[in-house]
């Protein structure tokens, strides 16, 4: 009777486990929608493309290498490098109430999460092959060596854990998020602004996205798919406990992106009179930022009021950034950095297993490494092969230039 009940768990979170793997990876395509939507028409193609050879990328490296350097190797989580051998075992051995390759797979679409981020910030002046180049290291190594620090549970360079020293982040506002716009940020101050975004006299030009119908759909896509991210985290649903905190995740969830959506509306109506679209959209997505560092802890109206200072955070953090000169089209350092940096910082106070000291170490730890290790990589990148298109093809687009193909050619050519 005790196997037969252990059989139905096990059974029960694998799957429970695998759909929410579904709903990340279905975040993909609300990025790809998002970012598409963001851009110019003339770079339709080429976001697109980036994004769907990104997931691709990102699934095979993290396959080949990444999910052994996050987990250590041989004396790591499952013991085996996927490439190798796969990832196997009936989990009685492991201790796990589910199946080890649904862990590699829930993970693995967190990695192809983060390398999205970056595909919006670094939009319509970069080379294909120097962001597809990066990718690869990006998700072999430089995420994998963050996330062995955190989730792996390793010490940083031998020295301390970060989870003894009182960090916590139970789905990625800074192991995700902030570490996916801490490469962003590295690659658009090497990339530079987009030509004609910033006048001489310091004047900051709007440069409106091609089709809004695109990035709502992208937004509510992401809004669906984050229920898995967060949801997932609980990492079990076949008890009254887990159950229970899967329902209570699902309900913040829900509710820190309402509240981040209607903040920015508000504060965005409050500071340019009219109802700012695009502002809304990344205030909803920076509510469901702000709220995956602890959905589990808070109440219903304090994970309201978390997604509503995201919501606020990042109408300014866009504004400030434009006003430095930092071109980011889509708002992904925003977004994720700004507002991932927030969603650790409100964790200790649902959350008496943290601490603020120990949430500032460890996002101070997440930011240098991956900032500075991607910094050198797009200055290697740079110097090789080159990462930006040259000024005609910025002009054209570089859809043509990227990829030989339009994506909306009939209304540019006159047939």
């Amino acid at each position: 009777m005790e196997n037969t009940i252990f059989e139905l768990q096990y059974a029960l979170d694998t799957f429970y486990f695998l759909i929410c793997g579904a709903l990340v990876m279905w975040m993909a395509a609300g990025f790809a929608m998002l970012e598409s939507g963001l851009v110019r028409s003339k770079n339709t193609t080429e976001i697109l493309t980036k994004n769907v050879a990104l997931y691709a990328i990102s699934c095979t490296m993290f396959f080949v290498c990444g999910y052994w350097v996050m987990y250590g190797g041989p004396d790591g989580l499952h013991g085996a490098v996927p490439f190798l051998s796969g990832i196997t075992g009936d989990g009685k051995d492991l201790g796990d109430t589910y199946a080890p390759s649904a862990d590699f797979f829930f993970q693995v679409v967190f990695v192809a999460t983060a390398m999205s981020i970056v595909s919006g910030a670094v939009a319509e002046r970069m080379k294909l092959w120097a962001f597809l180049a990066f990718t690869v290291v990006m998700t072999g190594f430089i995420y994998p060596m963050e996330g062995s620090w955190t989730w792996g549970g390793n010490a940083v360079f031998g020295m301390y854990t970060l989870g003894d020293l009182g960090f916590s982040d139970f789905a990625g506002s800074g192991i995700v998020h902030m570490a996916g716009a801490s490469a962003a940020l590295a690659g658009v101050l090497v990339l530079g602004a987009r030509k004609g975004k910033y006048g001489a006299n310091g004047s900051v030009n709007a440069i409106p996205g091609s089709n809004l119908p695109l990035a709502t759909l992208g937004m509510f896509i992401l809004w669906m798919g984050w229920f898995g991210f967060n949801g997932g985290s609980v990492l079990a649903t076949a008890s009254v406990e887990s159950a229970n905190s899967v329902a209570v995740v699902f309900m913040n969830t829900n509710a820190a992106a309402a509240g981040g959506l209607i903040s920015a509306l508000l504060v965005a109506r409050i500071m340019f009179g009219k109802a700012d679209l695009t502002m809304a959209l990344n205030g909803a997505l920076a509510g469901l930022v702000a709220i995956t560092a602890e959905p589990s802890t808070p109440s219903a109206l304090q994970a309201a009021l978390f997604g509503g200072l995201g919501g606020l955070l990042v109408v300014f953090s866009i504004l400030l950034l434009d006003k430095l000169k930092i071109d980011d089209p889509v708002g992904a350092i925003s977004v994720h950095g700004v507002v991932g940096l927030l969603g650790l910082l409100l964790v200790p106070f649902t959350n008496d297993s943290s601490s603020f000291s120990g949430q500032i170490i460890g996002a101070l730890t997440i930011f240098i490494w991956v900032f500075v290790t991607s910094l050198i990589v797009w200055f290697a990148l740079k110097t090789v092969i080159g990462i930006r298109v040259s000024e005609e093809e910025e002009f054209e687009g570089v859809d043509i230039a990227e990829c030989g193909m339009e994506a909306y050619p009939e209304f540019t050519n006159g047939k």
